[in-house]
């Protein structure tokens, strides 16, 4: 299945053509023909970028499958017994693949068909700074914008080239379980992958600094939560990787050494620029290796714009949306910039892990007078309905003004509670507004209203008042 012409296209005559068909392109895309432009998306792999095919919804339904099995093995609730048996890994992949397919079909291919856009397959390469060449072939347009995403980092770690290691990509297409995962890296990825296999029933050890970007508050509940998931925690830096006899051995800088079947990186990504000779058309990389772009995604090559992981944007696949469509806004000779106040994070893991706006270091760092106040699960009624009072929300205010600068919560469904965080902080509400605002009772969201609540008061409320 492949998106239609919209009407002849000569070959001189595009306005657009985008480089790649995720979130970036194909937001792009939809509104360079929202403007009666005539734009081509070009795609030398699967259609969809990373966050349908490796990114987000792989890795987000194991998950879910994974949080099932691991809540039937321990319920809170001992009158009303569940069970977990065995996995079938197999079965579960097949089922993530099906479901990638279908939205493959929905949300790119129909989506390119109903705006009338074509997606091209084939290589995409710069052979100067005005042309850009597919499968050798030159598609002229007016504008270019890259939108190619970005691929786990390789890192500069002795022996990995030795020994057979997984990324998160290659990690989720694995059809049988392994007895026993080493995951180095404990960020959002590391965190991620090792409740994932954790919870499917294989024995894991994560190597690094747990949530090494969150406050130490919410560091310390996720901590707590990995050992109580049978994750084992070993918060050194990993400095050499070794073939074992059961498989592979890593030490850390501070001289132990943890074995394990197999092994998977997590340490980060890179910008995946490979076979489109950026350097020929003039368009430079930063140090980290991402596009270069102004706050109008343009790169240093007047005709190209870049969007998404590429240009080194927050790695969410709604912030990829919001710049591709600011780049070709731009490249049709608009104006248009991503105002990042109030971007929202999540970290999938159980209980999730998010946060908006500024941490407390943040906030001193920026010279706010700043006061902040830390809520326990076990004061949030909802999660003493579930049984499961582990947890925390932490609210960052401005002590002169009351106005909310970050809310950072480890709780179950602390996606939906940031979300109303993230509407208080982008219309500058205060602490005194969110502590007068309805919230409703037995919701995990009704946090935010108790959190706020507490720079009122330190003595205890009833469950409303």
């Amino acid at each position: 299945m492949q998106g239609k012409l919209y009407g002849p296209i000569m070959r001189d005559a595009l306005d657009l053509v985008v480089v790649g068909t995720g979130g970036a392109a194909m937001a792009a895309g939809i509104h360079a023909r929202g403007q009666g432009k005539r734009v081509v998306l070009v795609e030398r792999g699967v259609v969809g970028g990373t966050c349908l095919n490796v990114g987000c919804v792989p890795s987000k339904t194991l998950l879910a499958a994974s949080g099932r099995r691991e809540r039937a093995q321990h319920s809170s609730f001992p009158g009303a017994p569940t069970s977990g048996g065995q996995v079938d890994l197999r079965s579960l992949v097949t089922q993530k693949d099906d479901l990638i397919e279908q939205l493959r079909g929905a949300k790119y291919l129909d989506v390119a068909d109903a705006h009338g856009f074509e997606i091209r397959h084939g290589e995409a390469r710069f052979a100067d700074p005005h042309t850009l060449l597919v499968d050798g072939q030159p598609l002229p347009a007016a504008a270019y914008v890259v939108a190619t995403g970005s691929v786990p980092d390789t890192p500069d770690l002795p022996g990995l080239e030795e020994v057979d290691w997984l990324t998160s990509t290659t990690a989720m297409e694995l059809t049988e379980l392994p007895e026993s995962l080493i995951v180095v890296g404990g960020g959002y990825v590391g965190m991620e992958q090792a409740q994932l296999f954790a919870g499917l029933g294989t024995r894991v050890t994560l190597v690094g600094r747990l949530a090494p970007h969150t406050e130490p508050e919410l560091a310390a509940v996720m901590a707590e939560a990995f050992d109580r998931g049978g994750v084992t925690l070993l918060e050194q830096r990993a400095v050499q990787v070794a073939a074992a006899a059961d498989g592979v051995r890593v030490t850390t800088h501070a001289g132990a050494t943890v074995t394990g079947a197999r092994l998977l990186v997590a340490t980060g990504r890179s910008a995946r620029t490979d076979g489109l000779d950026l350097a020929a058309a003039g368009i430079e990389v930063d140090e980290r290796g991402f596009i270069a772009v102004d706050a109008q995604q343009q790169t240093t090559n007047p005709k190209v714009w870049a969007a998404g992981d590429v240009s080194g944007a927050p790695q969410y696949v709604y912030v990829a949306a919001a710049t591709g469509r600011a780049a070709a806004v731009n490249a049709l000779g608009g104006k248009a910039e991503v105002d990042y106040t109030g971007l929202p994070q999540v970290v999938f893991t159980r209980p999730q892990l998010a946060s908006v706006g500024l941490t407390e270091a943040q906030a001193l760092a920026a010279g706010h007078a700043c006061d902040c106040r830390v809520l326990g699960a076990q004061d949030v009624p909802r999660a003493l309905a579930d049984q499961d009072p582990l947890g925390a929300l932490k609210m960052v205010i401005d002590a002169d003004t009351g106005t909310v600068l970050g809310v950072h919560a480890a709780l179950d469904g602390a996606g939906d509670v940031v979300l109303a965080a993230t509407y208080a902080i982008r219309a500058g509400m205060t602490v005194d507004d969110i502590a007068d605002t309805w919230a409703p009772y037995l919701t995990m969201a009704e946090a935010l209203r108790i959190a706020a609540g507490l720079f009122r008061t330190d003595k205890p409320t009833s469950c409303c008042a």
